[in-house]
């Protein structure tokens, strides 16, 4: 897997995914902030399988 999440956009997906499942173990909106999940790993993993169906990639391009 081709990493194609970049630096900000990690940031922001690890940050929201923090952010949701704290509300969800809070009970605040559960059980639907339960799906913090998918941000925090796909912000960890740095791999976003929907960026790669419609070709969408934030990492920035690296120089040879």
């Amino acid at each position: 897997m081709k990493s194609n999440v970049g630096g900000t956009d990690k940031i922001i997906r690890i940050l929201a995914g923090i952010v949701l499942l704290a509300m969800a173990i809070m009970g605040i909106g559960a059980p639907w902030t339960y799906i913090g999940i998918v941000p925090l790993v796909t912000g960890l993993m740095g791999w976003c399988p929907a960026y790669l169906l419609i070709g969408v990639n934030t990492c920035p391009l690296k120089k040879e």
